[in-house]
């Protein structure tokens, strides 16, 4: 599947914006890109298997709430960084 990277996470992908990953799941997906760039699943999942608040998964352009969401090939991923501030 297509994932596209945040600008904040380019250092663990060697600055492509765009990577392939598999899974069944979202879960399944992300522990396939920590395989790949070791340290990137922490930077979005905390230590409470949990999205952190400031990173957004989408689906097909749909945001995902859980990561057992399942995934079927062809699916494209977009991860995002949310914006906040006063």
């Amino acid at each position: 599947m297509k994932v596209n990277i945040p600008s904040p996470l380019l250092s663990y992908t060697n600055q492509h914006k765009e990577v392939e990953a598999t899974g069944s799941t979202v879960s399944q997906l992300l522990d396939d890109l920590n395989r790949q760039f070791p340290g990137i699943r922490f930077r979005m999942i905390d230590e409470q298997d949990a999205v952190r608040p400031h990173m957004r998964i989408f689906v097909n352009g749909e945001q995902i709430w859980g990561l057992d969401t399942p995934l079927q090939p062809g699916d494209e991923i977009h991860i995002l960084q949310a914006l906040s501030g006063g």
